[in-house]
C-alpha cells in the first residue's frame, strides 16, 4: 500500500493502522470530524483542530463531518451555528456534511435503555452536590450510590418517567455503572443523562432529558463511522470513558479511536468561550467580532488574512506536550502575508502642517503600488505645496543620529521631492503649528536626473488640499501580561486595548472599498471599514517586528 509520508505523530498512527489493514472493510477510507458546541464563536484555538482535521481529510482523501455537539440547550443557538459555518468557509475549508448531535437523540436514548438492560446504567436520585461529594479524590476511591443496585425493571421505569417529564430538574440522573474505585475519576459512574426542562433550539419541547457530552460525543462518532477522533489534550483522561461508552453500545469494529494533541496556547490571548462570552455580555468589547477578539470573526473583522493563520498553525506544528506560543509569532505571520499582498498608501496619524514656500500649482506623482509583487505597477498621487506630515517626523531639538526633518536639514518626501526646513511657526504653547520648507525641483523621484542634493531620510505625507479626515483605531492585546489565562482574567484586562484618534489619509484609501488592507507607509497595516456611519482605518498589525526568527 502506497501511503503518504507522515509529518506528525497522528499521521504516523493512521499510516500504521492502514498498513495493518484496520480499515479494509471500509475501503480504507479515513473519516474525521470537527465537533464544536454551538454555544459561542470559534476562536483562534480552534484553528489548530481545524487544520489538523482538514489536513487529515485532504492528505488521505477522506471525509470530514462538521458536527454541532448540541447537547446543552440552555446555551446553544442558531446564531452560533451560523457563525461556525461562516468561520470555516472564511478559512477556505470544505466539509463533506453538516450534522448535529441532536439528530441522534432518539438513537442515543435507545442506547441508554440498552445500557440499563445490560446492567451498565442506573437511575440515581442523588443531587449534583451529593454525587460530587461521593466521587472521591485522586487518592481515595468514591462511594457507591445507594441507588446503584436498583433492578433493571425499576431503572427502565424511572428512566422512561424522566423522559415523560414526571420529575423536576435535578431530581434524578442516569449514571453509567462502571467502577467507583477506578483511579480515573471520569470512570466513577459518570452522569450520562440529566433532566432539563429547557426547549432545544432545533428540537423544541420534544425532550426534557438531555445526554451529557461524554456520552453523546463518542456515540455520535460511532454512529457516523468516524475512524479517528482528533481532539486536544484535555480530553486524554476522558479516553477510557470514550472507549467504554462505544464498547457497551455494541458497535462493531473498527470503532473510532481518540488521539489527543496539545491545544494552541498564545500569550496575551483569551481562549475560553466562557470568558469571551463574558466580555461580550458585559460590554467590554462591541461583540464577538470586535477586532480585539481572538474569535475567527474578530480576526476576519480585523483584517487578518486566513492564509496567515494557516501558516501560523503550520509553523507551530502538531505536538503532544503543552506549550505556549508568543503572540509576536502570530503577528509575524500576519505581517509576512500582508507585506507581500497589501497595497502601499500614505496616512498621517498625528498631522502637522508643512508648507513648501517655493512651490506653485499642483501635479500628479507616480506612487508604487507594492514593490514586492514584481509588477512595478504605480498609481497617481496628487501633490501641492501644502501638506501634512506626522508630528513625530519633525524635531526642533533632534536627538543624535536623527534622520527625519529638522531645521536646516533635508529629507525626501516619499515618491516626491527632497525638501529643506527653513523655518517653523510655533503656537502659544510652544507647539509646532506649521513647518516652512523649500523644495528642490531637480530631485523629483523617478525623474532619472542625478542631483548632488542629498537627504538624510524619507518621510511620508498627505496632501492638505486633497487629503481626507479619517478616524483611526489601533489595538493592543486584551490581556496585559503573557501568562496563559487559566484563571479569572478580570484584573489582567487592558481597559486601553483600543485607541481611537483622528488624522489624515489619501483620498485613494478613503474612497476605496471596505475591508481592503493597506500598508500605511512607516505606520502599520490597516484596513478601511465603515462602522456605524463612520469611515475608519482599523489597525491589523504593526510594522514593527518583535519576533526573533
Amino acid at each position: 500500500m502506497n501511503l503518504p509520508e507522515a509529518t506528525n505523530f497522528i499521521e504516523q498512527i493512521i499510516n500504521e493502522e492502514l498498513q495493518a489493514g484496520k480499515f479494509e472493510s471500509r475501503g480504507n477510507q479515513i473519516v474525521v470530524r470537527f465537533p464544536p458546541e454551538p454555544n459561542g464563536y470559534l476562536h483562534i484555538g480552534h484553528v489548530k483542530a481545524l487544520c489538523i482535521n482538514f489536513g487529515v481529510k485532504e492528505k488521505y482523501h477522506g471525509k470530514l463531518n462538521l458536527r454541532m455537539d448540541d447537547t446543552n440547550p440552555a446555551k446553544e443557538d442558531y446564531e452560533y451555528v451560523n457563525s461556525i459555518i461562516e468561520a470555516i468557509k472564511w478559512l477556505g475549508f470544505e466539509y463533506d456534511q453538516l450534522v448535529f448531535a441532536s439528530d441522534y437523540y432518539d438513537k442515543l436514548y435507545e442506547i441508554a435503555e440498552k445500557y440499563i438492560m445490560d446492567g451498565n446504567a442506573y437511575v440515581c436520585d442523588l443531587s449534583a452536590e451529593e454525587i460530587t461529594a461521593t466521587r472521591g479524590t485522586l487518592t481515595e476511591p468514591g462511594t457507591n450510590s445507594p441507588y446503584r443496585n436498583r433492578s433493571v425493571e425499576e431503572n427502565l421505569t424511572l428512566f422512561r418517567e424522566m423522559k415523560a417529564g414526571k420529575y423536576p430538574d435535578g431530581a434524578k440522573v442516569l449514571r453509567a455503572k462502571i467502577d467507583m474505585s477506578s483511579p480515573n475519576i471520569n470512570m466513577r459512574d459518570p452522569v450520562i443523562y440529566r433532566i432539563a426542562h429547557v426547549p432545544h433550539y432545533r428540537q423544541g419541547d420534544k425532550w426534557c432529558i438531555y445526554p451529557m457530552y461524554d456520552y453523546a460525543h463518542p456515540l455520535s462518532d460511532a454512529i457516523e463511522g468516524i475512524t479517528h477522533s482528533l481532539c486536544s489534550l484535555e480530553f486524554e483522561n476522558h479516553r477510557p470513558l470514550y472507549d467504554w461508552v462505544i464498547e457497551k453500545a455494541g458497535f462493531p469494529a473498527p470503532v473510532p479511536r481518540q488521539i489527543e494533541f496539545a491545544r494552541l496556547n498564545i500569550t496575551n490571548m483569551l481562549m475560553s468561550k466562557r470568558y469571551l462570552k463574558k466580555l461580550v455580555d458585559e460590554g467590554f468589547v462591541r461583540g464577538w467580532d470586535d477586532p480585539r477578539m481572538p474569535t475567527l470573526m474578530g480576526l476576519k473583522n480585523r483584517g487578518v488574512p486566513p492564509e496567515a493563520l494557516k501558516k501560523f498553525i503550520s509553523d507551530v506544528g502538531v505536538a503532544k506536550n503543552y506549550s505556549v506560543v508568543g503572540l509576536a509569532q502570530l503577528d509575524e505571520c500576519i505581517r509576512d502575508e500582508l507585506n507581500a499582498t497589501a497595497e502601499r498608501a500614505m496616512a498621517v496619524l498625528d498631522p502637522v502642517k508643512l508648507t513648501i514656500t517655493n512651490y506653485e500649482g499642483e501635479e500628479e506623482l507616480d506612487f508604487e503600488v507594492n514593490p514586492l509583487d514584481g509588477s512595478g505597477a504605480t498609481r497617481k498621487v496628487k501633490f501641492t505645496g501644502s501638506l501634512y506630515i506626522d508630528r513625530d517626523d519633525f524635531a526642533l531639538n533632534p536627538p543624535p543620529k536623527y534622520k527625519r526633518l529638522t531645521k536646516g536639514a533635508n529629507v525626501r518626501l516619499k515618491a516626491a521631492y527632497i525638501i529643506r526646513c527653513d523655518d517653523v511657526k510655533l503656537g502659544e504653547n510652544g507647539e509646532v503649528e506649521e513647518i516652512l520648507c523649500t523644495y528642490f525641483p531637480e530631485t523629483r523621484s523617478g525623474s532619472g536626473v542625478k542631483s548632488e542634493i542629498k537627504a538624510k531620510g524619507v518621510i511620508h505625507w498627505v496632501d492638505a488640499k486633497y487629503g481626507r479626515d479619517m478616524q483611526f483605531r489601533s489595538y493592543k492585546p486584551l490581556l496585559k501580561d503573557e501568562e496563559y489565562p487559566d484563571q479569572d482574567y478580570a484584573e489582567r484586562l487592558d481597559a486601553e486595548s483600543e485607541k481611537i484618534f483622528y488624522g489624515k489619509c489619501e483620498p485613494y484609501v478613503a474612497d476605496g472599498p471596505d475591508d481592503k488592507p493597506y500598508q500605511l507607509m512607516r505606520t502599520g497595516y490597516y484596513k478601511k471599514c465603515t462602522d456605524g456611519g463612520a469611515v475608519v482605518l482599523s489597525e491589523i498589525v504593526t510594522l514593527k517586528d518583535n519576533f526573533n526568527k
